[in-house]
């Protein structure tokens, strides 16, 4: 089984692409160190203040994706505090 988790963030400080992808870097490397999943900007590209981060991960079962989707976003939450702002969040399993 698969858990996407596709998230929209607003980063209000950033005032050019180079500021908005330190931001999101430092969302990825984070999530990539603290959990075994993968991240990648899949939206926004070329837009200097918002993002949109997909993160996968796959599992046994849909119950431990589910806890594990739950901590992650906890975990960007913490990240993004002070940094942006979390507009909206998809989670999804195949």
């Amino acid at each position: 089984m698969i858990a996407s988790l596709k998230i929209e963030i607003f980063i209000p400080t950033s005032q050019s692409l180079k500021a908005k992808r330190r931001v999101v870097n430092r969302i990825k490397g984070r999530l990539r160190s603290r959990y075994n999943v993968s991240v990648a900007e899949t939206g926004g590209n070329d837009k200097w203040q918002r993002a949109e981060l997909t993160i996968a991960m796959a599992g046994n079962s849909k119950h431990h994706l589910e806890k594990e989707i739950q901590t992650v976003r906890t975990v960007i939450d913490n990240i993004c505090l002070g940094y942006a702002e979390i507009l909206s969040v998809i989670v999804g399993f195949i």
